[in-house]
């Protein structure tokens, strides 16, 4: 490099050739500045429209898998001059022909994507060139390590284009990844190992005995009702005894309301279960070709639609004194309470609320419960079914029965 000296004597003795080389280097910084800021424009114009508007893991991605495609494209320089001996041009030109069809194929495919809503043939394609040029990579390795490098170099890449192309297909469909049916959890369900819901321990537990309690209940009136054998009958009589002991000794039952609930609750589904032959659901959508518009109701006798102005079901019923009883004695009001309920049925009759509540010395909202639950019977829906179709009288819990000879039946 010169000194100052020289440079002082140079433009002293050519002042001519300093002014010519001072221009063309003010020449060279404009261009330079200008070559510098229309890059610069470029890259802020490509940052701006591919890779602002993509989320950081996106870009990250890319970053990734170019780094790893050109490790790739490194191993397939050193096969082309190594094994297939190619020089010069023709290496610089050949040597990457399996990057740029892996990088044509990862474009097809994302095009397919945002098209078809699938990849496609070249998602495969891209998968089977990313095999082929990690094996044809780690050929030419020198040792194992870096055969191993040179085989996950390519698979990493394709990886990465998998999970943006998963990102997309996220973003494109709005839906998520299939759900496999065979799961861990799903196989620890099956076995009995696991819960699908949140219950504790000893919930499962008293729900359980709950319903063994049930079953055992239902199979000794099926038993009984079928005038099945006095030791078939003992039998079924002596599991129902051995499930309620240990349902009493392991649920609480005889103190817990709600599991007295639950347990009374399984009873009336099991017994009521032949109501379901008669039941008719029908498709919200579907056209009913046969509807027949609902004949218009007969009048009703005056004594009748007096009774019938009578709903103690809408009145809102504060006691004054609200009944304390214990476990037993509720059980035994209950069991005082169906044995009215089944007399009277009986006789034709569906008593009312205000009747059981009078008859068993009940609230008004215990006995509404009782009978909410009781009305669904067969033959109690039965007489409610025909007291609605012969005198267009709505069950409230209030209205009156009628009798075999059409007597207004109010009590027993």
């Amino acid at each position: 490099m010169p000194t100052f000296e020289e440079i002082a004597a140079f433009v002293t003795e050519k002042p001519l050739a300093t002014a010519v080389i001072a221009l063309l280097s003010l020449a060279g910084l404009a261009l330079a500045f200008l070559v510098i800021r229309v890059v610069w424009r470029a890259v802020a114009w490509l940052f701006a429209r591919y890779v602002a508007r993509r989320p950081v893991e996106d870009v990250l991605t890319i970053v990734a898998a170019s780094i790893a495609t050109g490790v790739s494209a490194q191993g397939m320089w050193r096969f082309s001059g190594d094994v297939l001996g190619l020089d010069g041009p023709l290496r610089l030109l050949l040597f990457a022909f399996i990057e740029v069809a892996i990088i044509t194929s990862a474009v097809r495919a994302r095009r397919n994507m945002r098209e078809n809503f699938s990849a496609g043939i070249d998602g495969i394609a891209v998968w089977a060139l990313t095999c082929l040029t990690a094996v044809l990579s780690s050929m030419d390795a020198r040792s194992a390590p870096e055969a191993l490098f040179r085989l996950a170099a390519p698979l990493v890449a394709a990886w990465l284009w998998e999970r943006g192309m998963a990102i997309e297909r996220h973003r494109i469909r709005g839906t998520g990844r299939i759900n496999w049916r065979l799961t861990p959890e799903r196989l620890m369900v099956r076995m009995g190992l696991a819960e699908v819901s949140d219950r504790t321990a000893s919930e499962v537990d008293a729900h359980r005995r709950l319903t063994r309690v049930a079953l055992a209940a239902k199979r000794a009136k099926a038993l009984r009702e079928g005038g099945a054998s006095e030791r078939k009958i003992r039998g079924a009589l002596s599991k129902l005894d051995k499930a309620m002991d240990q349902a009493v000794e392991h649920t609480g039952l005889a103190v817990d309301q709600s599991r007295q609930e639950a347990l009374l609750a399984q009873i009336a589904a099991l017994y009521n279960t032949s109501a379901l032959i008669d039941a008719d659901p029908r498709v919200p959508w579907e056209p009913q070709a046969d509807h027949q518009p609902v004949p218009a109701r007969p009048a009703l006798p005056p004594a009748l639609a007096e009774l019938v102005e009578d709903e103690d079901e809408d009145v809102e019923v504060l006691d004054a004194t609200p009944q304390v009883v214990s476990t037993a004695e509720r059980a035994a009001l209950m069991r005082a309470a169906r044995g009215f309920w089944d007399r009277q049925i009986a006789k034709g009759i569906v008593p009312r609320t205000v009747d059981i509540a009078q008859e068993i010395g009940i609230s008004l909202a215990t006995a509404r419960e009782y009978r909410a639950l009781w009305k669904l019977e067969p033959q109690a829906h039965a007489l409610i079914e025909a007291l609605y179709h012969q005198h267009g009288i709505v069950d409230t819990g209030a209205f009156p029965a009628l009798g075999a000879d059409g007597r207004v039946l109010t009590k027993s």
